[in-house]
C-alpha cells in the first residue's frame, strides 16, 4: 500500500463526498455563470426549465447532451 492509498482511504472515512444530482450541477452551473431560467434554451422554455429545477421533469438524454457542450464538462455530471 502506498501513501496515497493511505490518504484516499483516510480521507474517504474522515471526508466523504456526497452524491450530486444532476439538478444540483445545473443550479451550481447556472449560478456561477450568472444565468436565470430564461437563458437556457438547451433545455426549452423557461417553463420546462422551472419544471426540471423542481423536480416534476427529468433532464433528457438531450438537455444533457446540449449541457454538456455548453458548458464544456462532462455529461457524466449529470447522471445520477
Amino acid at each position: 500500500m502506498t501513501i496515497s492509498d493511505l490518504i484516499y482511504a483516510y480521507d474517504q472515512t474522515h471526508y466523504p463526498q456526497q452524491k450530486v444530482t444532476g439538478i444540483a450541477m445545473l443550479r451550481f452551473l447556472m449560478e456561477q455563470h450568472g444565468l436565470t431560467q430564461r437563458q437556457l434554451p438547451e433545455i426549452g422554455k423557461q417553463s420546462v426549465v422551472s419544471e426540471i429545477l423542481a423536480g416534476k421533469r427529468s433532464l433528457t438524454v438531450d438537455h444533457i447532451r446540449n449541457l454538456s457542450a455548453r458548458f464544456s464538462v462532462s455529461r457524466a455530471v449529470f447522471f445520477e
